[in-house]
């Protein structure tokens, strides 16, 4: 698989602009603030419906503008897959795969297997639990289409069941009856998402382990803790055994929405103790982790996108990256950079077709 073609219109500080890639190796290289990264992103919209830096629609849309619209061309199964993605101000973003709407955008999740290696990963480490549970919950949907629809249904039933709390206490009222109703449903679909996301963890965390063994030559052990409330009773018991904290707090304090994902090194937690160094390289492992297992999940080699990553990275871990780009571990690769000597210089070690584009 791979993206053949990209036009862009109206775009975050792009006015227009079309692109044809080489099926290998896309290079964009310029200084900062040309649109670099902005491209990369336009690709990532075409995978997941949305912008990976920037969650308010809206704000892609290029300023002084109304609208924008992102149309791609991939090539999977030997098939034209031509994916648009637009949003005009005032009204609903639209995605249209071959012409036809997506009345929901969880239909899309997984069709463009990708991932994007950033330096924003780094909110993974320092930010709270959400950011690490939207990272888990986003590898797993993108092969698991029945675990993104009940995640869908849980916000959903959690949202109302905070909306009767809430109600409960304006109104000085109580109904334990109703409460128990959306006790029930959130128990069931808990349960499923708790055993997904367990397993996945089992299976993923010796390819993360794998990949820092090989980005860092074996220097440290790194490891990823499932936490969960439900590791200990199951989400009705815990319902019952947090009403009154529930009612006074009007939203419900446990569940796999309170779950997190703990990244440690050398057994402990990497934010307190690990170096900028070893922060990165974890990062970046933990990101070949997820295409290896998007990989495999899928038979399809997922696009990646290194978006400015040459720039933070010591000699000894380019080499690596290189190395595996040789090996043809991974498919079609976009690369943001600011030096694009550099970049050209990276690139010809792979041996492999590349195209630059200079912004």
């Amino acid at each position: 698989m791979h993206l053949q073609s990209l036009s862009l219109l109206n775009y975050k500080n792009i006015a227009e602009a079309t692109y044809e890639f080489d099926s290998k190796i896309n290079c964009f290289t310029g200084k900062n603030g040309v649109g670099k990264t902005n491209v990369l992103d336009a690709i990532y919209h075409l995978a997941y419906g949305k912008s990976y830096f920037n969650p308010l629609a809206v704000q892609n849309i290029r300023h002084g503008e109304d609208f924008f619209v992102i149309d791609g061309t991939f090539i999977k199964d030997e098939r034209t897959e031509q994916i648009v993605c637009s949003l005009k101000k005032g009204a609903k973003k639209a995605l249209k795969r071959n012409g036809k709407v997506y009345y929901r955008f969880s239909e899309h999740i997984g069709f463009i297997p990708l991932v994007i290696i950033s330096p924003y990963d780094s909110d993974l480490i320092i930010e709270g639990s959400e950011t690490r549970r939207k990272f888990l919950d986003s590898v797993i949907s993108q092969m698991d289409a029945p675990y993104l629809q009940e995640l869908i249904n849980y916000q959903k039933v959690l949202s109302q069941r905070n909306a009767l709390l809430k109600y409960f206490a304006l109104n000085h009222t109580f109904d334990r009856d109703t409460l128990y109703i959306y006790n029930e449903q959130l128990s069931g679909m808990a349960q499923h998402i708790y055993e997904k996301r367990r397993a996945f963890i089992n299976e993923f965390t010796p390819i993360l382990i794998k990949h820092h063994r090989a980005i860092t030559d074996s220097a440290e052990e790194v490891n990823l803790v499932y936490e969960s409330h439900l590791h200990q009773n199951s989400l009705m018991n815990l319902l019952d055994e947090n009403l009154q904290r529930d009612r006074v707090l009007q939203y419900t304090s446990v569940g796999v929405h309170k779950d997190d994902l703990l990244f440690e090194i050398a057994g402990h937690p990497i934010k307190k103790f690990g170096s900028q160094g070893q922060q990165k390289s974890f990062l970046i492992a933990l990101k070949l982790a997820q295409f290896e297992f998007m990989k495999k999940q899928s038979g399809v080699l997922p696009i990646l996108l290194f978006d400015d990553i040459f720039d933070k990275l010591d000699e000894s871990r380019v080499a690596r990256i290189v190395q595996m780009i040789d090996d043809k571990v991974f498919g079609q690769i976009f690369i943001s950079d600011t030096h694009s000597e550099r970049t050209e210089a990276i690139v010809k070690e792979t041996h492999q077709s590349y195209k630059i584009f200079t912004l």
